[in-house]
């Protein structure tokens, strides 16, 4: 028992300053109701109380581009073609009820593109702003971050809509 609360006091000791975010992910299966709930929480005193909204849907016309900010920094990363349509959010879900959420875990700096204009803030709020599934999602990740490079080092994103994990 001595040895258990040690080897626990030394784990939280260990991560008391890290800086990383948090989700819990429930699926149909372990939920009572069959509901789908994702928790996120934003494991930094500078975003407490920060609520993002983006515009309403809208349809975009071919060729339309859209200015890339560094989620952290703002620093101006870029341009990317914008999608012919894109939906309302708030927070880290839209209007499709499709929730993304991360947790950092550092990686290897070799490992980040240094011409990337795509990080992990960018990938989230771009990618709910474009896809209606968890699935299209995913999809929807993969081609930003292999058309115009991943800026971030490791994350790792939970993404949900009303039906899957």
């Amino acid at each position: 028992m001595k040895r258990l609360l040690t080897t626990l006091l030394l784990g939280v000791a260990g991560t008391a300053g890290a800086f990383a975010c948090t989700n819990f992910i429930i699926t149909k299966g372990a939920s009572t109701d069959g509901s789908i709930m994702v928790s996120y929480s934003a494991d930094s005193h500078q975003l407490y109380g920060a609520l993002y909204k983006y515009n309403p849907p809208k349809k975009h016309k071919h060729g339309e581009t859209v200015a890339v900010y560094e989620w952290d920094t703002g620093r101006y990363l870029g341009r990317i073609k914008q999608a012919a349509v894109t939906y309302s959010t708030v927070g880290n879900m839209n209007e499709h009820q499709l929730v993304i959420g991360e947790t950092t875990f550092g990686g290897r700096r070799e490992l980040r593109d240094p011409t990337g204009i795509m990080d992990y803030g960018t990938l989230i709020y771009t990618t709910l702003q474009r896809a209606k599934t968890a699935r299209e999602a995913i999809q929807i990740i993969a081609d930003l971050a292999n058309e115009y490079g991943y800026a971030s080092s490791g994350e790792s994103f939970s993404i949900a809509d009303a039906n899957e994990v």
